[in-house]
């Protein structure tokens, strides 16, 4: 079996794994320190944005969760993906660290947010 080579990591930062997305290309995803507090949605996409960041994906939560939930607090933490209904356009994706379970939240609403970043492969 082929093994990934793990990146070079910044200090306080937590190799997750590698993905594969729709297109077929696989990146490596990377915890970055530090939990921001409460805070809207689009808030929150800034604040990874600032630290060299993006909050995860839906796929990259269920990953945290799986193997890294003790690097979260027991709430709900931010998705970068809005939902695509039309029906729900004000509307985005969380992950919750209790239950693990994902669900919508409106975008107005402040929710905590980890940052993750993402390196080709």
């Amino acid at each position: 079996m082929q093994q990934l080579q793990i990146p070079p990591l910044a200090e306080g930062e937590i190799y997750i794994g590698a993905v594969g997305d729709k297109n077929g290309d696989i990146y490596h995803v990377v915890l970055l320190p530090g939990d921001n507090d409460d805070a809207p949605w689009a808030d929150q996409l800034e604040w990874a944005k600032s630290i060299g960041g993006d909050l995860p994906n839906r796929i990259e939560q269920a990953m945290l969760f799986a193997g890294f939930r003790d690097e979260f607090q027991k709430d709900a933490y931010w998705s970068n993906a809005p939902d695509t209904d039309t029906g729900y356009a004000g509307w985005a994706w969380y992950q919750y660290f209790l239950t693990g379970s994902q669900s919508l939240n409106h975008k107005g609403n402040a929710l905590r947010a980890r940052a993750v970043r993402r390196l080709p492969i």
